[in-house]
């Protein structure tokens, strides 16, 4: 059996969709599916059995859980950046991380984690994921720290070669549409360009960025899943990895590959960052993926603009928003 963690999330089941689409369906999804509308993500997916996040880790810490485990792939945390309870992101992404790794190692299990590019910060040290790195930086928010947090244990507990903790750098694709504010900005310009006929960007108050020149690593939630296929298919790879694309786009280069995809003229208002992302925003990320050639992975990115043409016209436009595999 897999487990997914946050199953029901954009990246979680897109994991389980290319799961089925390799044959496998024995899988347990965790979540916390509550009242928000993460159900229809699991819709058109293949899985054997749901079971609560509290319930999940609670089973876990008292070593109850009997199932024959093949991998864990545990992506399920609060990813809001602009969540503001530490303790809750202590608990919730530090602390039930390193109690479900520990369990998964105790059993020999494959372990694949979710980190974030949040932990990059500012982009002062780069974006490289060698260890001299990582033990440098310094997030820009609570989210990040509580992502690295986890990494940093691994590196002081030398267990680094029993996990694959995954960097997601900016993740867009299918299956988003419950993230609230925490949606991809492809996924939030349909609807702004439909209603409105303009699509917003902030504003840059940074002089060396022109307004919406703002850049990221742009990668599609369905090269994530992927990628995560690969490392549960070579459970000899190990350590911290960066996964993005290596390619840096601006916000301006998204907001044209969602003009093109839609068929209209670009119209852009540049709006003002708000307060709250002030000294928190990140103006550059770019994953250095050198680590697939070393690694001998073989898996390649869709560009951006053919991702984003993908995600609009099939996904955004069409009548079927969600993955499916039935």
């Amino acid at each position: 059996m897999y487990i997914i963690t946050g199953g029901a999330g954009m990246i979680g089941s897109a994991v389980i969709w290319a799961l089925n689409e390799a044959g496998i369906c024995d899988i347990l999804v965790v979540d916390n599916l509550a009242s928000s509308e993460k159900w229809k993500n699991l819709v058109g997916l293949k899985y054997t059995d749901y079971m609560h996040r509290d319930v999940f880790i609670e089973q876990i810490r008292q070593n109850g859980l009997s199932l024959n485990i093949e991998s864990i792939v545990h992506l399920g945390a609060c990813s809001s950046t602009t969540e503001l309870d530490a303790d809750f992101l202590m608990e919730n992404n530090f602390h039930y991380t390193r109690d479900l790794f520990l369990f998964a190692k105790k059993h020999s299990i494959r372990f694949v984690n979710a980190s974030s590019a949040a932990t990059y910060g500012g982009g002062e040290h780069g974006f490289s994921d060698d260890l001299e790195t990582i033990k440098k930086l310094q997030p820009l928010n609570m989210y990040g720290y509580s992502k690295q947090l986890f990494d940093i244990w691994c590196i002081q507990k030398n267990v680094l070669k029993d996990v694959a903790s995954l960097k997601f750098f900016n993740v867009y694709g299918p299956n988003e549409y419950h993230k609230g504010n925490m949606k991809s900005v492809a996924c939030k310009a349909v609807t702004q360009i439909q209603e409105t006929g303009a699509l917003q960007l902030f504003a840059s108050d940074n002089p060396e960025y022109k307004n919406g020149g703002q850049v990221r690593d742009f990668i599609y939630v369905k090269d994530c899943a992927k990628l995560i296929l690969w490392f549960l298919e070579n459970k000899q790879v190990s350590g911290i990895f960066n996964v993005g694309t290596g390619k840096a786009r601006s916000w301006n280069h998204v907001a044209a590959a969602v003009f093109v995809a839609m068929g209209k003229e670009m119209n852009i208002d540049y709006i003002p960052l708000p307060e709250q992302l002030k000294g928190k925003y990140q103006y550059f990320t770019q994953a250095d993926m050198s680590w697939l050639e070393r690694e001998n992975c073989p898996v390649s990115f869709t560009s951006l603009e053919d991702g984003v043409k993908d995600y609009v016209q099939g996904y955004l436009l069409s009548g079927s928003p969600y993955l499916c595999s039935l």
